[in-house]
Order: structure tokens, then sequence, then C-alpha cells
């Protein structure tokens, strides 16, 4: 994963053609790119970056920010009941109860180490 001005991308490597290939993640525009290397690849990512920014600057319209903090979700109806059953439960607002358990999930799955200072 590389992240560049709030941007995330996956790479890949495409071992037929000795390429990697990368795609930003985090927005709906797309954003690709490509690089022989490493060193490559990071330079090819920013580089399309910027490109996308000035070109929406270009345009006059306002490029899509990475992660707005806003998150739907579609659930079963015996789903959504479960979970604003479970938010009541803990007398918590849906919003906050939805943002505490995927946070204590993030935490989960990485690792005991993890937010944790040497």
């Amino acid at each position: 994963m590389m992240e560049y001005k709030g941007y995330l991308a996956h790479t890949e490597l495409d071992d037929e053609a000795n390429i990697f290939h990368g795609e930003v993640i985090n927005i709906r525009d797309v954003i690709t790119f490509q690089g022989k290397s490493v060193d490559d690849l990071r330079q090819a990512f920013q580089d399309s970056v910027d490109d996308y920014l000035a070109f929406c600057a270009e345009r006059g319209e306002e490029p899509e920010q990475p992660f707005a903090g806003q998150l739907t979700v579609r659930l079963s109806p015996e789903q959504h009941r479960q979970v604003i059953l479970a938010a009541e439960k803990a007398g918590k607002r849906l919003e906050r109860w939805v943002a505490d358990v995927l946070t204590q999930a993030t935490r989960l799955q990485r690792g005991p180490k993890a937010g944790k200072v040497a």
C-alpha cells in the first residue's frame, strides 16, 4: 500500500510483463500508474496524483477527497435491527456505536502490538 497526499494506492507486480501496476483505491475517480522499479512506481504514483489534481484545477472542479468520513453500508433488515438494538443496549447513538465497533475491529486486525510504542 502506498500513500501520497491522502490518496492510497494498491500495487501489484505483473510478473510476465516485469512491471508494477498501481491504482488509487480511496476515491471513485480512476487514477492508475506503473513503473519498472519500486522507485519508478512511487514516482509514477505521485505524478499521477499531481496530474489528477492539476486536471481538476484546470477544469475548475474540486478533486475527489479521499476518506470523506462517510461510509454507506447495506444490511439485511434483520442485521439492521440487530445493529440498532446493540447500539441502544450500549447506550450510544448508532453512528458512534458503529465507529467504535469498526475501530475495535481494525485494532484486532493489526494485532496485539498495533498502536504500542516501544
